[in-house]
């Protein structure tokens, strides 16, 4: 295939990504955005490689069975996105055969895989969501979602997956810049003041933080935080975060509070949890509920010590506190361990303690409690767990390690890691937390040194063993002192058991024969053999 060029495929299945995969008519995958299997599409090349290549649709013939209608102006332009376009039942397949092809290919594991956690609510299900500001080509400021692959700001003014009152904050704020004329960030030119809206809420409370991301701050920002609070009464607080980096990364380490409270409550699993701006939370709150709960029929918590490392603002872990005997978190997230502890108290576990620190330290913080743990819960970024904290991990000695991952590669990775640090990966549960999405989150039980002896076969032959070990007499290795201490000579079992059968001893059937009749095995020499002669007659043998 060369670029421009025009081609019909039919599509077989969907890629990790959410691209459709068809082959030309070599046989080499092309990759077609926005298709659904069981398309058949003429489709236009726009990069070709030599063994694989990516197109865009120009016409579809034959309309897949799981198409549906795109629900959403900017899908497609927009990076959030994979499956609006197919029904939710293709979308659940597709990301049980993420999670399948990357323990097999990847990771090389055979787990057993336990049904699908299904999203209840596939609309409106997002807790946050953060949105970057800039200025179309005629001036006006927009707000959005950045382009597939790029930051280019897609203007977006209602999203599907995040609530109703989000687009209503968001708009207010985009007028006040814009009425206001307050200075707007340019990543191009590392130039303005204004950059993101990070918008928090509780899924049961009800309450909303509003996050403002700017270089720096401005006298404007004080009225628009006091406005936004009486014009939405559930917003909480409103806090100024300081970014003056020329980074992609979104918020910066100063907070400065505008108006009202910086933190938020909200429930999880039954518990009352403190959420503040920088701090991770599961963005869909029902299905963290189920994943939570696949995670401790996972751990069995009841009466161990429960290491939870990346523990966050400790929801895992205290999900499990009422059954645990106690709950070790280690977080790196300063605000989060402090969330964390505010959320042990809010909830009374005297049984649960969190404690600031890389991933890669939690095994030495954690031997310092004295407590060795029973299980070990991880749930680290998309990126997974680098080898150190793997490896620290594995020596804490646990029965057990519960993986929680947003990204089936960088899992099934860290298993394949695991397994050569002695721990075996057993069970896989998916879980749709991000509907429409490619994401998909995975748990997983890796346990150590535990064996179903129904899967275990182990063959042997008498014959091939030498069983004059277990009998009267001397074993191999007093020969092979004895001989060299009154001899000086070197003996090996080779000529120890050739011996034995000269003097008759009895000696396994095969045992340090020669694998075939033309195979040529050494001689024991006459010098050695009497040494060999001397020490049975010494240990009575013969």
């Amino acid at each position: 295939m060369i670029k421009n060029e025009i081609c019909t495929l039919e599509i077989t299945s969907i890629s990790n990504d959410g691209a459709g995969v068809g082959k030309d008519k070599d046989g080499k995958v092309v990759f077609v955005p926005m298709s659904a299997v069981g398309d058949v599409c003429r489709v236009k090349i726009l990069k070709a490689k030599s063994s694989y290549s990516y197109a865009k649709i120009e016409k579809i013939l034959i309309s897949s069975p799981y198409r549906r209608e795109n629900d959403c102006p900017v899908f497609g332009r927009c990076g959030g996105c994979s499956f609006r376009h197919m029904d939710y039942e293709a979308e659940v397949r597709a990301k049980e055969r993420f999670i399948r092809d990357a323990f097999a290919r990847i990771g090389g594991l055979e787990p057993e895989f336990l049904p699908f956690i299904k999203n209840e609510d596939i609309t409106r299900y997002r807790n946050k969501a953060q949105y970057p500001i800039g200025k179309d080509k005629d001036g006006n400021v927009i707000c959005g979602f950045y382009a597939v692959n790029s930051h280019r700001i897609i203007e977006c003014t209602d999203c599907a997956l995040q609530p109703a009152v989000f687009s209503e904050i968001v708009n207010y704020v985009r007028e006040y810049i814009q009425n206001n004329r307050l200075s707007v960030y340019s990543e191009a030119e590392n130039k303005g003041v204004m950059r993101h809206i990070c918008l928090r809420k509780g899924h049961y409370s009800g309450e909303i933080n509003v996050t403002l991301v700017a270089r720096r701050k401005i006298p404007e920002m004080q009225r628009l935080s006091k406005e936004l609070m009486c014009k939405f009464p559930d917003i909480k607080g409103v806090v100024l975060n300081i970014n003056k980096q020329d980074t992609n990364v979104i918020m910066g380490e100063e907070e400065t509070l505008l108006a009202g409270r910086s933190e938020i409550f909200d429930t999880m699993c039954g518990n009352t949890v403190s959420i503040s701006p920088k701090s991770f939370y599961q963005v869909n709150t029902p299905m963290a509920e189920k994943l939570y709960a696949a995670a401790a029929e996972f751990a069995e918590p009841d009466g161990k010590v429960i290491a939870d490392i990346y523990c966050g603002i400790g929801t895992i872990g205290l999900s499990m506190a009422k059954r645990a005997e106690r709950i070790i978190g280690v977080e790196i997230v300063e605000s989060a361990v402090v969330n964390a502890k505010k959320n042990a108290e809010l909830n009374g576990f005297s049984n649960a303690e969190f404690y600031c620190a890389d991933a890669g330290k939690a095994a030495e913080i954690i031997n310092k409690t004295g407590l060795k743990p029973d299980v070990v819960v991880l749930d680290p970024a998309r990126r997974g767990c680098d080898r150190e904290a793997l490896e620290r991990a594995a020596k804490l000695g646990a029965e057990r390690i519960v993986m929680i991952s947003c990204n089936p590669a960088t899992a099934a990775r860290d298993c394949k890691v695991l397994g050569e640090l002695g721990y075996r990966c057993e069970k896989v549960r998916g879980a749709d937390l991000f509907s429409g999405t490619r994401h998909v989150e995975t748990v997983v039980l890796l346990s150590k040194g535990e064996v179903d002896s129904k899967k275990i076969r182990v063959e042997f032959s008498l014959e091939d063993m030498d069983m004059s070990e277990f009998q009267d007499g001397a074993t191999y290795t007093q020969i092979k002192e004895y001989v060299l201490e009154h001899s000086g000579l070197k003996v090996s079992n080779l000529y120890i058991s050739q011996i034995k059968r000269k003097c008759g001893i009895e000696v396994g059937k095969n045992y340090n024969l020669p694998k075939s009749d033309d195979s040529r095995q050494p001689q024991c020499p006459p010098e050695k053999e009497e040494a060999i002669r001397e020490a049975f007659k010494y240990f009575g043998m013969i």
